[in-house]
């Protein structure tokens, strides 16, 4: 008989948990989890999903747990989606409330994520048997051919595992090797899930129905800030080709009217752009499609190709409109470049949006004032506004850990609650947020409530008590933040 024969996948991300993501209403099924879905497939296993995306809570899962009856449960995150990365604490509890409820069910569980690989200790005291650590595809098979013993005595030679020991203990095997050659993994088991429902919610909130797709995994920048536990700094990346043939078949299967290209970076170089291009033309498509890019990699003939190939709108990592701000980050970007990337985009008729990141440290209110200025000088199509995130595995966290307290994560996506001592309060972040979503709102509707003036007033009480703030502080130099972001004293 076969070693863990009916599986049930499922991941924790529950939209109904985070309000902010669910005015937003932009839902993606757990592509990573639909990759796995598909690998097992070919080995022969029963397959289940429990997507948590558009369901109502943790008790759904329960009630699928009876229903399947299953030999394993695979807890996969979408490792996708960038909102897994950020390890919000709610997400954390769901997790944990299911492996409970699996446990319950006579199940072997098994947990992958980003923060199951920075934590792995926190899953395996819920009950969880293994935490796959990294990719799961090259993992997950061989870990379910190793329950074929009774008393699994095969997981420790299985590489890419955390397991606890008789004691307790944690325990890492083998680091695994990444995967290579994406082009020969299966598309995503994308029958296993209710597109249906996904339609329904993206017509009703946005008018057309967009889906997900990846064409690369990892990132090769080195920007202090950003956390990779599962790729680092690799950067592996499909054929033109492939991706292409995926959309020609994702049209049949579900056809979306948009997609969403959920790499960290989508077409690091020119000429992958320029063939990807090429390729949507010999099969004669074109989807419009939005994804995530650097100002340093929009030059003029990736902005051209992009927009032959159906690009819409790009995400850049601008964070700052200072430009010392950048370099504490090791961004590697300039200011200038910013403003060409915006230009050239609006110029090929693709929208610019931009990641907007508030309180590294070092940052006061002239670098504040920077980035309002770039804002207001550029006025990009849409704005995403965040504050410095410590994530376990980066330079910046290893600098600024000392000054964590209890709440090393958010609650929710909407927290933007500051986890050290950055130069401004959480409150005062916030209203720098909203004033810089007025900002972007007041250039594309202005609203007798968003007036010029009456944002330039309302930045005015700010610069006020900064100047307060500043005070308090005991006029602590504008650089001192910034030799601590450096590693120094």
């Amino acid at each position: 008989m076969q070693a863990g024969r009916r599986v049930l996948l499922a991941h924790s991300y529950f939209l109904a948990h985070d309000e902010k993501q669910t005015r937003k209403m932009k839902p993606y099924p757990p592509l990573a989890t639909l990759l796995a879905a598909a690998l097992l497939r070919k080995t022969g296993r029963e397959v289940h999903l429990f997507d948590a995306m558009l369901s109502p809570g943790e008790e759904e899962f329960e009630r699928t747990l009876r229903a399947v009856r299953p030999d394993v449960v695979a807890l996969l995150e979408d490792n996708f989606n960038f909102l897994t990365k950020m390890c919000t604490t709610r997400m954390r509890e769901a997790a944990v409330r299911m492996i409970g409820m699996a446990k319950s069910a006579g199940c072997f569980v098994a947990v992958n994520g980003s923060d199951m690989s920075d934590h792995p200790e926190i899953y395996l005291a819920a009950g969880a048997d293994a935490v796959i650590l990294g990719e799961t595809e090259l993992t997950l098979p061989e870990l379910l051919d190793g329950l074929a013993s009774e008393d699994h005595r095969d997981l420790p030679g299985i590489a890419g595992l955390a397991l606890s020991g008789p004691s307790g203990t944690l325990s890492r095997t083998a680091r695994r090797p990444f995967v290579e050659g994406l082009d020969a993994l299966p598309l995503p088991a994308w029958d296993l899930v209710d597109a249906a429902r996904y339609r329904k919610a993206w017509i009703g909130a946005h008018g057309r129905f967009s889906w997900n797709v990846v064409t690369t995994r990892g990132c090769p920048f080195r920007c202090n800030w950003c956390a990779k536990p599962l790729y680092g700094t690799r950067y592996a990346q499909r054929s033109p080709g492939a991706v292409a043939d995926e959309l020609v078949a994702l049209r049949r299967a579900v056809n979306p009217d948009h997609v969403w290209f959920a790499d960290d970076i989508f077409g690091l170089t020119p000429s992958w752009i320029e063939s990807f291009a090429g390729e949507m033309a010999l099969r004669g498509i074109r989807v419009p499609f939005t994804m995530q890019s650097r100002v340093d990699l929009m030059t003029p003939s990736a902005v051209q190709a992009l927009a032959a190939s159906g690009c819409e709108e790009v995400w850049l990592g601008v964070e700052s409109g200072s430009q010392r701000i950048l370099d504490a980050m090791d961004k590697g970007t300039r200011v200038e470049q910013v403003r060409r990337a915006t230009r050239l985009l609006r110029l090929h008729g693709i929208r610019a949006a931009w990641f907007l990141q508030l309180g590294y440290p070092g940052e006061e209110w002239k670098d504040l004032l920077a980035t309002r200025e770039l804002l207001r000088s550029e006025r990009p199509d849409d704005i995403g506004v965040s504050v410095a995130y410590p994530l376990p595995g980066t330079l910046f966290h290893e600098r600024v850990k000392a000054q964590l307290t209890t709440q090393t994560n958010w609650k929710n996506t909407d927290d933007l609650a500051m986890l050290f001592e950055g130069t401004y309060s959480s409150n005062f972040y916030r209203q720098v947020r909203d004033l810089l979503h007025a900002e972007a709102f007041a250039f594309k509707a202005p609203r007798s409530d968003l007036t010029s003036a009456g944002i330039d007033a309302a930045w005015t009480d700010l610069g006020r008590q900064e100047s307060a703030d500043r005070e308090r502080r005991g006029g602590r130099g504008e650089d001192d933040g910034l030799r601590v972001a450096a590693g120094g004293s």
